[in-house]
This record gives structure tokens, C-alpha cells and sequence, in this order.
């Protein structure tokens, strides 16, 4: 497995990764419609371009193909801080690793290449196959904010998670 930058042509894959709305909304927050489209995610690319403190990235699997995507956020290097959010595997490849994986990746950029000691998430209690992934690699519970996002009838909770640096 490996990351490299998201490219325009990465579109195509996250467009048919969602074809359920509540999933949708747990990884978008909101922040996009449902359906995803084409104009969504460029506007989504552009902002990530000229934010210097934010990159998008795909995971390829060990043939190349696309099989994850991840953005980190509000890198801060004076607190030594960066948030890691959209993070997604195609449903077909569930279940083998492939979260977990894309998850180590992005936190060894964060702490190697960025030179961070502290990564950031949320996760929202309706999602607790992603809560466990994001355990399994280190990542502890260090708050918790209720009803904080409305989904048609329902209201999460979401859980603000925290890796440091060994």
C-alpha cells in the first residue's frame, strides 16, 4: 500500500464509493450534497490546492489501483498538530486491512514527513466500525460533543480522537 497526491482522476472512484446517503453523511459531515459529483469534488480539490496547510491523497493498493482517500487538515506546526478527516475505502475492499492501513500511512506522513507529534479526528458514535479501526491504531478518545450533527431525524454525537507521537 502507499499514498500518493489525489489527482483529478480519482473522482470517478469516490463518486462510486457512496451509494448510501447516511453513509455519505458520515464521512462528508455535511460539507457535500448527496449524490457526490464531479463539480463537488473539484470544488473540493481547488480549496484543498490553495489551502497550504491541507493536502488530499489516494492510497493505491500493491497494483496500483485505488483503494482509499484521505485529507489532512489544519496542519499546525507551531502546536505540532494536523487533522485527518475524509477518510474512506472502496466498500469493495472493506473488510481487509485497507482502513487500517490507510490510516497508518497518513499518520506516518503526518509524524515523519510533517514532522507533527499529535493527529486529530472525529468519528461519530454511529459509526463504530470506523471508531474501532481508528483504536486499533493508536488513537484514544479525548472528547465527546453531543447531538452535534443532524441527520434527517437522528442526532450524533461525535467523538474527537487523538494519536500522539511516541
Amino acid at each position: 500500500m502507499r499514498l500518493r497526491p489525489y489527482k483529478k482522476c480519482d473522482d470517478k472512484y469516490l463518486m462510486k464509493w457512496f451509494d448510501d446517503e447516511r453513509k455519505f453523511q458520515m464521512w462528508s459531515s455535511g460539507d457535500y450534497e448527496y449524490p457526490l459529483d464531479e463539480k463537488q469534488l473539484q470544488k473540493h480539490r481547488e480549496k484543498f490546492e490553495q489551502n497550504e496547510n491541507a493536502w488530499l491523497f489516494s492510497m493505491l493498493d500493491d497494483q496500483g489501483i485505488l483503494v482509499g482517500h484521505v485529507a489532512i487538515k489544519n496542519a499546525d506546526y507551531k502546536q505540532g498538530v494536523a487533522y485527518i478527516g475524509f477518510i474512506v475505502v472502496d466498500p469493495e475492499q472493506r473488510g481487509k486491512g485497507y482502513g487500517k492501513n490507510l490510516v497508518n500511512l497518513v499518520i506516518d506522513y503526518i509524524f515523519d514527513i510533517l514532522k507533527m507529534n499529535k493527529v486529530t479526528l472525529y468519528v461519530y458514535d454511529q459509526n463504530p466500525g470506523a471508531k474501532k479501526c481508528y483504536e486499533s491504531v493508536g488513537f484514544k478518545e479525548e472528547g465527546l460533543e453531543r447531538a452535534q450533527f443532524e441527520y434527517k431525524e437522528e442526532k450524533w454525537d461525535r467523538y474527537l480522537m487523538v494519536k500522539y507521537k511516541l
